[in-house]
């Protein structure tokens, strides 16, 4: 049985359950930002390696609601249920965390059907990993894109290379905003501060641009740098 952690609830404070890679990544990261992070993996071998790195990491079973109610699973308001080696295990712990009223749950999945399943029964947000890394580095190996961030409503973030027509011109004469369907947020020009995009900005060769908008017409944009 779990000892009783008590965690008073702080407002950042985050529950993150299973600490595979993925989990590990996530609340060593959380800590990294200054949140609180309670962790819990079933596994004594993995909360004792961790035990210098997160202030809270304790063994007990995700699938017990008895045992993460004795954790204070309850007090949370954001959790993230890290485990991708067992949908039972994923599944069972989303549900319990759901049953005990915590409101934000990210939970990984590793295929859309148990994807599906984690929404339907509370997970607020679902996460590929595998997926999205993949999609992202596909966007990236081309050397278009220098980095890349999609949405889940079809809309993307990208830094790219400013092309050959927009140098030694401002944003307003380059009109990309109207012939490619995108929107300027900043430029980084070399040895300089990043600047939030004007009409007047000017372009210069070298520059990159962070640009964002429907992520087919972003796609497009960054293939002709």
């Amino acid at each position: 049985m779990p000892r009783k952690v008590v965690h008073g609830a702080e407002p950042d404070s985050v529950l993150v359950v299973g600490l595979g890679r993925f989990g590990t990544a996530v609340a060593v990261s959380l800590v990294a930002l200054g949140h609180e992070v309670m962790a819990v993996d079933h596994t004594a071998e993995v909360v004792q390696s961790l035990a210098n790195k997160l202030t809270h990491v304790v063994e007990a079973d995700s699938t017990s609601e008895e045992a993460m109610r004795q954790l204070g699973a309850h007090e949370f308001s954001r959790a993230v249920v890290g485990i991708g080696n067992s949908i039972e295990s994923s599944v069972l712990s989303v549900a319990i965390l759901s049953d005990l009223d915590v409101r934000e749950i990210w939970a990984k999945a590793i295929s859309r059907e148990h994807g599906r399943i984690l929404e339907r029964i509370g997970a607020r947000h679902v996460i590929y990993p595998e997926s999205a890394m993949g999609e992202r580095v596909a966007h990236l190996v081309t050397g278009k894109m220098i980095d890349f961030i999609e949405f889940d409503d079809g809309f993307a973030i990208v830094k790219t290379r400013a092309p050959e027509e927009a140098v030694n011109r401002t944003l307003a004469e380059t009109a990309l905003r109207g012939r490619y369907g995108i929107t300027v947020v900043g430029v980084k020009s070399p040895n300089e501060e990043f600047t939030y995009a004007r009409p007047e900005t000017v372009i210069r060769r070298g520059d990159l641009l962070i640009v964002s908008g429907d992520t087919a017409k972003v796609e497009r944009f960054a293939a002709i740098t």
